[in-house]
């Protein structure tokens, strides 16, 4: 399996493509923008997108998904709590399509031969989820190096947020963990070094 930064949109938004090698298969992350790039790089390493698969639905990690499934016609996956409600987005509403697909924590989205599992983290919005697969983990904005997501927002919660970052922190093992914004770190390192995992 190959994981494939990419930083779009104007707030640096971490979109990742998540490939397996061996059949093609891919999963787009949070496609915030720049959605040219991400089909160039799909097609440039032969990778054939199965699914989109959103950690929530702030417009930084949204703002591409509408012009990417113009492109590629792949199922949506996200959580319902985010719909249909102001969770910060100021003025972009965000409409997910009809056919999404609405993930909660304890589900498995199969996406050709890869597999996640979705852990849920809300706080730093209501629907918020972590997706694992093999030995990482893609945080959104609940986890980051060091620190953790802002829960300023409508319909944050800061209790919440502390609440899924123990749940990631009580993980058996070690992973890697990619974050939504900023560099990927691992969750044994954020376990000792980061204050937020520590509360």
């Amino acid at each position: 399996m190959h994981v494939k930064t990419l930083e779009v949109g104007y707030l640096l938004t971490n979109c990742y493509i998540v490939a397996d090698e061996a059949t093609g298969d891919a999963a787009v992350l949070d496609p915030g923008g720049d959605v040219a790039a991400i089909l160039d790089y799909l097609e440039e390493n032969n990778l054939h997108c199965r699914a989109v698969l959103l950690t929530h639905g702030h417009f930084d990690h949204v703002m591409g998904v509408e012009t990417f499934l113009e492109y590629e016609d792949v199922p949506l996956y996200m959580n319902r709590a985010d719909v249909d409600r102001d969770i910060g987005n100021e003025t972009f509403v965000f409409s997910p399509p009809a056919n999404t697909v609405y993930i909660d924590h304890g589900d498995t989205v199969e996406v050709g031969s890869l597999r996640f599992e979705v852990i849920g983290c809300p706080g730093h919005t209501p629907g918020g989820v972590t997706y694992k697969i093999e030995d990482c983990l893609f945080t959104g904005d609940t986890l980051f190096r060091l620190n953790c997501g802002r829960y300023d927002f409508p319909a944050s919660d800061g209790r919440a947020l502390m609440r899924s970052l123990q749940r990631l922190r009580a993980l058996p093992g070690n992973y890697d963990v990619y974050p939504g914004h900023g560099q990927s770190t691992t969750l044994e390192f954020e376990r000792r070094m980061n204050p937020a995992m520590a509360l």
